[in-house]
Formats: C-alpha cells, structure tokens, sequence
C-alpha cells in the first residue's frame, strides 16, 4: 500500500497543496480570523522557510518534514487570505460600511431586466451615495426588482438611475431544509435588495458599459435572432437556447424538471459536457497541424482561443468559465510536459479558480465538474474494458455509456446531498440524449454559419426543430417509465464524505488487488449505514409543529414520526412548483410522508389538539363569548386578514405563544406586535425570523 501512495504523491504534488489552500477557505469561512493574524502566520512560514536555506545539508534533511510543513500552512494561510478579501464585507469601500436611509443612490444595472410573474428583475452595482452635500464612491451589489408599468422607462444593461429608497438586506426564509440564499448572494457580493416602481427613480442620461460585455451582448442577440427566426416550436427553440449559449429565459419548466428527473438536466446547462464537445471538435479539425514541426506549436494555441472564444459567446457563465480555465490547463499540460499527471492538472486548474473565486468551492456546479472529471478519469476505462465490441457502431455507444457510468460514481453523493434525488434511468436518458445532444449543437454551430443563407438556413432549422422534438419526447416517455425517479433522499454533509471515501476504498481494492482496500471500505460503509439508521431512528420518534415562511400563504405542518398533516392554503397541494420550493425541503430533511390522519392529532375549526398542546388557528374573525376562566392556548398562529383585537383575545385565552404567519398584512402586522409586547405575550413573525417550530418531544 504504500509503494502506490507514494508515486502518486510524488506524480500529482499539487495536490496536497490545494487540499492545504482549500482547509484555508474553510476555516476562514467558518471562523472569520482577523486578517493581521494570517498575514503573521504567513509571514512566520516565509520567514522559516528562508531560514532553511541557511542551515547544514544535514540538518535541512532531517528537518525537511518541517520544510514540508510549513509550506502546507502557507497555504492554508493564502485560502484564509484570499477568502477573507473575496467577502465584500471586508471592503472599505463596501456599501453597507456607509449607507443610511437618507441617501441617494446611484446605481449601474448589470444586465437586461428579466420578466418575472408581477415584476422585473435585474442585477445592478451601486456605484455613489448622495447626501449631506457630498458623494461618496462606494462598492456593492443590489437585487433590482420594478413594478410592472406601462411607464417604466427603457432599462438596458449599462443603463444608471438614481432613487432614494430604503434598502433591505437580503434574508432567508427560514423554512428547514431550504436554501440559504442570503449566503448564495454573498458570495456573488450581492447583500441588499429594493423594489421601485416607476416614479421612484429617475434614468440618468449617461450609460456605464463595458466594451467587453456590450460584445458579447450583441453576439448573444445576433444568435438568439439567427435561432429565432430559423427554429419553429416554443419548447424546442427554448432548448436549442440553452443548449447552445445558455440562455434560459424561454426554457420551459415542465420540460426542466423532465430533464432533471431523468438524470440528463446537464445537457441543459453550458458546462463542462458542451466545452469537451468543442474540445473533441477542435482537435479533429486541428489533426493536420500536429503532423508538422513548424505548425504543431499552432494547435494548442488555436485550441485555448477556441474554447476561450465559445466560452464568452456562451455568456461567460462562472459554469463555462469554470471548465475553460480546467480544459486550458489540460492542453498546456499535455504540451508543456510529457509527464505530466492528470490529476495534478486537476488540481492546479482547481486552484486557479478558486484563486478567482473562493467561495466557488460552495457553488453545486463547480463540486459537480470537478467530481464527473475525476470520476470518469478514474473508472472510465476500466468499465469499458469489461466488455469487448466487435461492432464499431455498438462499441461507440458502449463507450458512450461507460462515461456516463464512469461519471455517476463519484458525482452521486453530490447530486444526493444537493437535490435529494437519484434518477434511476438515468442510463437509458444518456444514451439516446447525450449524442444527440451533441449532434444538435454542432448543427446549431453550422446554422450560425450559414444563416446568411436564408434557404438552407431555415432547412437547418426544420432538422433542428424535429431532432430536439424527439429528443424532448424520448426524456418525457423516460420519465413515464415507473420507478424513474427516486426522490426525496437525504443524507448528511459526513454520509456523502463517507459515500467518496468508500467508492476511493473499493477502488484500490479493485484496481490495486489489496485486500485492505476492501477492509477499509466495509468498515466505511458499515459507519454509514448506521449513521443512516440511526438518523431514521430519530425522525421516527419525533413530534412537532412547523408554521413555514410563504409568502401570502397558510402553511403548517403537523409531524407524528414520519408522517405529516398539513393545515393550509390548497395553492400549496396543487401548485408543484410551490410546493417543491416552499415545502419539500423541510420534508425531505424531516424524512415525512403525508398522511390522512395523525395520531394524537384533533381538529375542530380553529381549535386543534396536538398531543398535550392546544393549538388556535386565527385566519377569519371568531366570536368570543365572555369567561370567568381563561381557556389555554399553548400556540397561537394568526393568519391571513382576520379582524381580531390582541387584548380582546388575551382576556378570554390564557395564550403562551403567538405566530404570524407570511399571509399576515404588514400594516396590521405592527399594531398587533404593539399589542403583544405591552401584554408581555411572546410573539414570533416567520417572515422576519423564519419558520417557527415547535417540538412537541
């Protein structure tokens, strides 16, 4: 075992050092340390490693683990660094460092405004603040969203206006299970949000455009209208959209959750699927170069341009640029150095971007690159080598599969630790869709070639459309299939690492013949599998109560073990959308299943009993008769608009706890508050604190 383990330490070195940089991040995230402090742990290891030059040939090789050492925390010192400067809020500059209701605002809209069902939405930077007689130049992302209006004037990427509108911080729901937002957009360096209608602000003249962004705008227009005009078909032209520049705006969502139900959503999303097809494409065509001397050094030059060129046309998506950066360090390193590993390739290209990037270790599509590539480095090969085709059709479609099965190995507890689903078909939907995926975008390319052919042109569109039709109904009838999709998983940070240790374990024990391969890896599995059992043990003997944060709805869930009863607003049983985005998470977390009935469960109109809780739900306006004893309330939830008085209610309930639900009115919200805090009755307002639970155990 350890003859191995030293080559590949000695053949992929970087690696140890990004694992280094990464635990940087890491600790920086989760601890926020003061930046003096990593500079002075940086500077020690410098410091030392200078020293180490000036000591005897003997001494530097029985202290050359505390060389390595050092180097290692180096790195840990230069993720912490960088970590810390990526978080806008370490700016000086920083918005929320200045900002105060009474100022103005100047702001750059970052791209065109997109339609949502009641309003617009744009991305935007804010670039001055006005007020006290002066202007102060500042750095900080915003969430625009504009109402509706027939008066809303023309708003394009670059377009500034100028409004004086308190802004909000950007907030989570709450709701368990749910996606925390407010980080996501930190990341993005995006902390604050405002919704304006059009006589709040005021389009200055003046425009702040980048010639760089302004390009790659046009180019996108001037294919969007190439493919607009040449594909008939809504739902097809949607997904030729998506397919080849990753624009989503027309994509249709019934057909979204079809692709992602049936294992082939990344078809869907500019990654690193579409960039290898450049790849492979580009050196076909570049074959004649490497034939001679004093044209080979063109080839990987025309290569990275290549990739680089459909990379920015694509909308220079973190996504593509991701696997730009990761395929540009595979052609250098294949022709810089003959001996290179792969997996230190990787690595560097790994640490490249999160250089750019830090918080790009959080982001789902980075994790899931990086796991597909590493997987199907792996095991592609020796799956396909299971199976010897004569058959050079067959053989090209087996191929076709091993990666597709190389590539879910290692991807498999990421995409169950994010979205809580395995498609169980997913084979059967990757060998038809990912060829003729493929096949589809490079006649989308030839169509933006030719479009100045009208004839041919529309006939390319035609193909197009009928190729993408049958590519939608085969995922659709997939999808039909029984047993397609095995949803609603769950498992924690610590199973998923436990799910990679293992697939590593069986891996060596495989490919390696070791039996301690094997060893290790039942020991693994047996650790998470009683972790997975114990958390069922868990969720079967809990009891609680969840009044989630929706907006404008009703929502409770009553949860018996692993069984739920749901109190709310229909919308939510029949709408999936809201549903599957309000509900399910925390559903999926508690590992529940809706039930007719509860146990220990009583509902009588307003009043529901609840083991020993007693429970008064308030979303019309009750008559209350006069009591000489107070009749006790343990939780209160007040919904909708109901005409109710706090005192009145006090003096005939003896109330423990009251919740506002996200159906409550904000102007009625603020009296009642009032009303609580001079009663002393503890109130609880899931739209500003989030979802309110209450364990019943």
């Amino acid at each position: 075992m350890l003859i191995p383990t030293i080559y590949f330490w000695k053949k992929a070195p970087f690696i140890r050092l990004l694992t280094s940089f990464i635990a940087g991040i890491l600790i920086q995230w989760n601890w926020q340390i003061a930046v003096s402090i990593w500079w002075s742990i940086l500077g020690s290891c410098f410091v030392a490693s200078i020293s180490f030059f000036y000591i005897s040939l003997s001494s530097r090789y029985k202290l050359g683990i505390l060389n390595g050492l050092s180097l290692l925390i180096s790195f840990i010192s230069i993720g912490g660094l960088l970590a810390w400067h990526n978080d806008i809020r370490h700016s000086k500059n920083w918005v929320g460092h200045h900002y105060q209701e009474a100022y103005t605002l100047v702001v750059t809209l970052d791209e065109m405004l997109v339609e949502k069902s009641k309003s617009f939405k744009a991305n935007a930077s804010i670039t001055h603040l006005l007020g006290h007689e002066k202007v102060i130049p500042v750095r900080g992302k915003i969430i625009l969203y504009f109402k509706k209006d027939s008066l809303l004037p023309r708003l394009e990427y670059g377009s500034q206006i100028i409004f004086k509108k308190p802004l909000q911080e950007i907030k989570n729901s709450g709701n368990p299970g749910g996606l925390d937002y407010k980080r996501y957009s930190l990341f993005q360096g995006t902390t604050h949000q405002v919704y304006i209608k059009a006589e709040e602000f005021t389009l200055l003249p003046s425009t702040n455009k980048k010639w760089l962004h302004t390009f790659l705008d046009m180019t996108r227009e001037k294919v969007l209208d190439i493919l607009r005009t040449n594909i008939p078909g809504h739902r097809e032209l949607g997904l030729a959209e998506a397919l080849l520049i990753g624009y989503k705006d027309d994509l249709d969502k019934a057909l979204v959750q079809s692709y992602s139900n049936t294992g082939v959503v990344h078809i869907i999303a500019i990654s690193g699927l579409h960039l290898g097809l450049i790849y492979w494409l580009l050196l076909q065509l570049l074959k004649p170069l490497q034939r001679k001397k004093y044209t080979k050094w063109l080839r990987p030059v025309i290569l990275v341009m290549g990739l680089w060129l459909f990379s920015l046309l694509a909308g220079a998506q973190p996504s593509i640029l991701r696997s730009a950066i990761m395929f540009t360090c595979i052609v250098l390193g294949e022709n810089l150095s003959k001996r290179t590993s792969i997996y230190n390739t990787l690595a560097l290209s790994a640490f490249i971007l999160l250089c750019w990037n830090p918080y790009w270790l959080w982001d789902v599509g980075f994790q899931l690159s990086y796991s597909a590539v590493l997987s199907i480095i792996i095991f592609m090969q020796p799956i396909y080598n299971l199976f010897y085709i004569k058959i050079k059709l067959l053989d090209f479609f087996w191929k076709l599969n091993a990666v597709t099965i190389a590539a879910q190995i290692l991807t498999l507890p990421v995409s169950i630790y994010h979205f809580h689903q395995f498609p169980t078909h997913f084979l059967l939907t990757n060998f038809m869709a990912v060829p003729l995926s493929s096949f589809i975008l490079l006649i989308e390319i030839f169509l933006c070639i030719i479009s100045f052919i009208p004839a041919v042109a529309l006939l390319t569109g035609k193909i197009l459309h009928w190729l993408i039709w049958l590519m939608n109904s085969y995922v659709e009838r997939v999808e039909d299939l029984p047993y397609s999709l095995w949803d609603s998983l769950q498992i924690t940070l610590i199973q998923a690492i436990l799910l990679f240790l293992f697939a590593g374990a069986i891996s060596y024990w495989l490919f390696e013949k070791k039996k301690t391969g094997l060893q290790i890896g039942l020991a693994i599995i047996v650790c998470f599998f009683f972790l997975r059992g114990f958390s069922f043990w868990q969720t079967g003997r809990q009891k609680k109560i969840i009044v989630y944060n929706v907006p404008q709805h009703r929502a409770i869930d009553f949860i018996n073990g692993r069984n739920f009863l749901f109190s709310g607003d229909t919308d939510l049983i029949t709408n999936d959308f809201a549903r599957n985005f309000h509900l399910k998470p925390s559903r999926t977390l508690q590992r529940i299943q809706a039930s007719a009935s509860l146990h220990d469960l009583v509902s009588d109109n307003n009043y529901v009993s609840f083991g020993t809780k007693k429970i008064l739900i308030l979303d019309n306006t009750i008559s209350l008769k006069p009591s000489g004893t107070k009749y006790p309330i343990d939780l209160l939830v007040v919904s909708k608009n109901p005409k109710i008085y706090i005192p009145r209610l006090n003096s005939s309930f003896a109330i423990k706890q009251i919740v506002f639900d996200g159906s409550v009115p904000a102007g009625k919200l603020k009296y009642w508050k009032k009303d609580c805090d001079s009663l002393h009755i503890p109130y609880h307002d899931v739209v500003e604190k989030g979802a309110f639970v209450m364990n019943l155990n």
